[in-house]
């Protein structure tokens, strides 16, 4: 498994906000193509580098040459949807090898420098912290970590936004043919009516909405709680 493109999605979503927002935005991701696709959407707001978040030599070099203000972890892998019998170690723990390791290392560079007081770290997760996935292997729980590494040290506000978005195809036939999950959703496959289980759960979370509420949570000091979950109504204290 590879990290996925962290600027096919929610990276580019979030970098184009920041950027419309007046912000000069350092995207880092190793799909040098990709990047330059987003450089050539929002022009010099933007500074392509190809490299690879998980490497610390990378977090600290970058985080020397450019001090940021607001710095946004969004990198992570596309985990294995398979139940954890089904699992390797290999498997099982690629996601704390590439989410949570870039940001640790990401968070101590900020922290070791220091970083401007005010400054913010945003460290992005997953509803699966809050509700589980047990056909993904270490999934939830290295998003779990995610949101538990965020502390507030040094006048840095670091803060954990885990997302909430609807299962695709691949995740909600991985929960069937596994037998594992969300009962509501295994049920559902197994009668057929997925279509209608997932209608219940309301609108699907844009891109857009993502970027506007990463902007919204870097810029605006009132947002204090230590993580946020993010559904297309906004942004809430995650409990």
């Amino acid at each position: 498994m590879r990290p996925r493109n962290a600027y096919a999605g929610f990276g580019r979503a979030i970098a184009a906000a920041l950027c419309a927002a007046g912000a000069t935005v350092i995207g880092v991701a190793r799909d040098r193509t990709a990047l330059e696709e987003v450089r050539a959407e929002l022009g010099e707001a933007f500074t392509p580098v190809a490299a690879d978040v998980t490497d610390p030599t990378v977090a600290g070099q970058l985080i020397d040459h450019y001090p940021p203000r607001i710095l946004v972890l969004n990198a992570g892998a596309a985990p294995l949807n398979r139940p954890l019998q089904h699992h390797t170690w290999e498997t099982f723990s690629r996601n704390w090898d590439v989410d949570v390791a870039q940001a640790f290392h990401w968070t101590r560079e900020a922290l070791l420098r220091p970083l401007d007081p005010g400054s913010v770290v945003i460290a992005m997760s997953s509803g699966a912290a809050v509700m589980g996935s047990p056909t993904s292997g270490g999934y939830a729980g290295e998003r779990d970590r995610q949101v538990h590494q965020c502390l507030c040290r040094g006048g840095i506000r670091t803060r954990g936004a885990g997302h909430q978005v609807r299962l695709g195809a691949a995740e909600t036939h991985a929960y069937w043919c596994r037998g594992g999950g969300r009962d509501g959703i295994c049920r559902a496959v197994r009668q057929g009516d997925v279509a209608a289980y997932l209608e219940q759960l309301g609108p699907t979370l844009t891109l857009e909405q993502v970027g506007k509420a990463i902007t919204e949570l870097a810029a605006d000091s009132t947002y204090d709680e230590r993580a946020y979950m993010l559904t297309p109504a906004g942004l809430t204290p995650a409990k």
